[in-house]
């Protein structure tokens, strides 16, 4: 055996040697998980962050027990450095580096859900939105009447005006996003369902069928009830009776309604008291749902001029006469 066949033959060696570690290593690399519990890892990539800062993070934060090197070299031959977008990311149990590169290039950012439910006031909202701590805030008046200044509609009242859904949000998100948001899809709800609306409705505008939809929200949370509700209203309005609707009433009360509504409360007069003004009040005094817009909209046909709670799952009984109504009243109501 020659010396020259004896440093090939060792070189051929090391060479083979080198060639399992690093494939050792790069098999490491692209099968060992990160260090993450099940719930997973909320990691933020900040506005011009890069993937050496990142693979740095991921191991000095714990997550991974690789060199960072190593992410950082994968990502530049593979031409993904710069690909990186900045939020928010869940880095699941079981993820790998090149699966975590992958995430971070996607943009598929955490989505927080936040739900405005229908029924509750425009200042409910405004407040639970302030103080929702995922939301970055913005609004410093929070007033009912600032906050649609603030949004560019100095002109309208507000109430009403903000579509009950559930909205997805990323992180930097402010109070004042998510009010557009829903202030805007309002807007569209009312237009469309207007254009299809039925013949001979006894409102001049959408806005005032979206006052009428707002009772309607705050009188029944049974759903077919409401077209019933609604055609009670709207034949209200068409014979000239006044709407004789509490909800309203607390409404104009404002912070004076203690949960308790008097009679005292019925023959104030306000703006809202349905009980000694006829018509329409002058705003919405809720948040209403598409369905309670479809039902004002398309009241069910009938005769029932009066409805009364039964006390049983939310339910009304609807009478046609006063003298039914009032015997409905004393069964359901004072119990006699």
């Amino acid at each position: 055996m020659t010396k020259t066949f004896k440093i090939v033959s060792a070189l051929l060696i090391m060479l083979i040697l080198l060639t399992t570690a690093i494939w050792h290593q790069y098999d490491r690399f692209m099968t060992t998980p990160l260090i993450v519990n099940e719930e997973g890892y909320v990691y933020t990539v900040k506005a011009g962050s890069n993937l050496q800062k990142i693979s740095r993070e991921l191991y000095a934060t714990g997550l991974s027990s690789l060199p960072p090197n190593y992410l950082y070299f994968y990502g530049r031959l593979k031409s993904k450095a710069h690909l990186i977008k900045a939020g928010e990311y869940l880095i699941k149990p079981g993820t790998t580096l090149p699966q975590c590169l992958d995430l971070l290039i996607s943009g598929k950012v955490i989505q927080y859900p936040l739900t405005i439910v229908e029924g509750m006031t425009a200042q409910q909202l405004i407040n639970m939105l302030v103080a929702d701590t995922r939301l970055k805030n913005e609004l410093t008046d929070t007033s009912l009447k600032q906050v649609m200044i603030t949004l560019g509609h100095p002109d309208k009242h507000g109430e009403g005006e903000f579509s009950p859904e559930t909205y997805y949000f990323t992180a930097g998100t402010t109070d004042k996003e998510i009010l557009r948001r829903a202030h805007l899809m309002m807007s569209e709800i009312l237009e469309e369902k207007w254009k299809n609306r039925a013949d001979n409705l006894p409102y001049k505008t959408p806005y005032e069928a979206l006052i009428m939809a707002s009772i309607i929200e705050k009188e029944s949370g049974i759903a077919e009830e409401r077209p019933q509700i609604a055609g009670v209203f709207v034949r209200r309005l068409q014979k000239r009776m006044r709407l004789q609707t509490d909800p309203t009433v607390i409404y104009g009360l404002g912070s004076k309604f203690d949960g308790n509504i008097r009679r005292k409360d019925l023959t104030t007069d306000t703006p809202y008291n349905t009980y000694t003004r006829y018509g329409l009040p002058p705003t919405p005094i809720a948040l209403p749902s598409k369905e309670s817009i479809d039902a004002a909209l398309h009241p069910a046909p009938g005769n029932s001029l009066y409805f009364v709670a039964t006390g049983h799952e939310g339910r009304h009984i609807f009478s046609d006469t006063l003298t039914a109504h009032n015997k409905a009243v004393r069964k359901y109501q004072l119990k006699k």
